[in-house]
């Protein structure tokens, strides 16, 4: 059973449209369940009232055929003795001449259950029929005497055909004659209103299992069309994301190379260039010594030893751009204080740090996240804003925590602000998918001018925001909640 399992597995796009295809089709099976069941529901209830109807009719028919016929002997019988053989004899003659359609006849047993008319069947006649039965089991002529017994009324039974023998449903209207002691009735087979319901209810069948069809091709329909269209997402999804990933793989080279050239002319134009310096002064004091002169050596010495130290501090500093050690030794905040201590130094450029205690509980994640967001919007802002004044903020807050970098250079133009995907700088680029790896928002807000005394605002705001689930839970041992809202610590780089 496990080596065949593996042979069932779904693919991606299989998952995809089974599950869209399977509460259609559970929807559509239910629909079509209680479609059937109303329909059939209804149509027996509609079937069932047309028989009654018929029913109805039939008993409406042969009470009057009883009717018309003891109004047609009742001059005889009203005037006659219980004893009457002559005028009972006369009865008979009339009700056996009352025949009518191909079936319908009269009948008239004692109450002894022996039959004295039959004009249909008359080898019945003389011969006692008390214990006969149908093929149900119903004994006819003992219920219609006892009907009769008790005024009049209709018995359902079955009763062979004088045309054909067989036995057929047959509705009988029986009444008494009590002075002769007489069922005197008569019936009529109703075989037509079984049959015209039966074709009905054939019919509701046929619309029904129609309806179940047309229901099931829609639905298969339907499945093809969800499944075609997942498909074809899929398919378009998968070639989107190949392209991207195509690109991002591509910028993610870019971004090596252009790291490595940064190193490289870090490398070649500062520490290259010291460590030349340091050679020609050992190479001077080398021959300075030699020639004998110690006093000027001793400069030549000095001054290696100071490019050596500017060669040391410029490692430190590409080492630091690379991957800050306060990062991991002392956290967030004492990062970027750090870099703004050193843009502050290397550019000229007023910055202000502004920050709330982190305690350190920002994820590992989170805190690399904002670090290079925040060199890359000071990068950004040495490279292209023209700024004065920086200023830095970071708090954590009840929402999570908050990077705000804001300055008061020239803006950032509209259309690269809200342009996407690879039109967008590099940077803002690299800030955007940082925060969206983390589930954060990135704002960026800018207005292009200048400064003048009528205050037209200028420069650029970019905020960075983690959501609280980056925040580990509060260290007892660090002191208050890393997320209350403390007065703010500000520091001038």
């Amino acid at each position: 059973m496990h080596r065949l399992w593996p042979r069932f597995t779904f693919s991606y796009a299989q998952k995809l449209s089974l599950v869209a295809a399977l509460p259609l089709v559970l929807a559509v099976s239910a629909i079509a369940i209680l479609v059937t069941v109303q329909a059939r529901a209804l149509a027996d209830r509609e079937i069932q009232a047309l028989e009654n109807q018929l029913i109805r009719a039939k008993k409406a028919e042969l009470r009057n055929y009883v009717t018309q016929a003891r109004n047609g002997f009742y001059f005889v019988y009203g005037n006659a003795a219980p004893d009457d053989d002559l005028a009972k004899q006369q009865v008979n003659q009339i009700l056996a001449a009352m025949i009518y359609d191909r079936e319908g006849f009269f009948f008239v047993y004692d109450y002894d259950g022996t039959n004295l008319v039959s004009p249909r069947q008359t080898e019945r006649i003389g011969r006692n029929w008390m214990d006969e039965t149908d093929s149900e089991g119903t004994h006819v002529v003992r219920d219609l005497i006892n009907i009769a017994r008790q005024g009049d009324g209709y018995l359902t039974h079955l009763w062979p055909k004088p045309s054909t023998g067989e036995e057929a449903r047959m509705i009988s209207y029986v009444t008494s004659f009590p002075s002769w002691q007489w069922a005197v009735g008569t019936g009529v087979y109703i075989d037509d209103v079984l049959a015209t319901t039966a074709a009905a209810r054939a019919e509701v069948e046929a619309r029904v299992q129609r309806t179940f069809v047309y229901i099931t091709v829609i639905t298969l329909l339907a499945v093809l069309l969800v499944y075609g269209s997942g498909m074809f997402i899929n398919l378009r999804e998968r070639r989107l994301a190949d392209a991207k990933l195509k690109r991002l793989t591509q910028r993610v080279f870019d971004a090596q190379e252009e790291e490595r050239g940064r190193v490289a002319r870090e490398l070649h134009d500062g520490i290259s260039q010291i460590l030349v310096g340091v050679r020609f002064a050992l190479d001077i004091a080398r021959r300075r010594l030699k020639s004998g002169a110690f006093d000027t050596a001793d400069k030549s010495l000095d001054q290696g030893i100071e490019n050596l130290a500017a060669a040391i501090a410029e490692v430190r500093r590409i080492s630091r751009d690379l991957r800050p050690g306060v990062l991991d030794d002392l956290g967030l905040g004492p990062a970027i204080k750090a870099l703004t201590h050193d843009f502050q130094t290397r550019t000229g450029v007023e910055t202000t740090f502004n920050t709330v205690v982190f305690r350190n509980r920002l994820d590992q994640d989170s805190k690399i996240a904002l670090y290079r967001i925040a060199q890359e919007a000071l990068t950004n802002i040495e490279r292209h804003s023209g700024a004065t004044h920086v200023t830095v903020d970071l708090r954590g807050h009840r929402r999570g925590a908050t990077l705000r970098v804001t300055d008061n250079g020239c803006g950032i133009p509209r259309e690269t602000r809200e342009t996407r995907g690879n039109q967008r700088g590099i940077g803002l680029r690299n800030m955007q998918e940082r925060v969206e790896q983390l589930d954060g928002t990135l704002r960026i807000t800018s207005s292009r001018g200048k400064d003048t005394a009528s205050g037209t605002p200028s420069g650029t705001t970019i905020e960075a925001t983690v959501p609280l689930t980056h925040l580990l839970p509060p260290d007892p041992k660090s002191g208050p909640d890393p997320t209350s809202d403390l007065p703010p610590k500000k520091s001038h780089a």
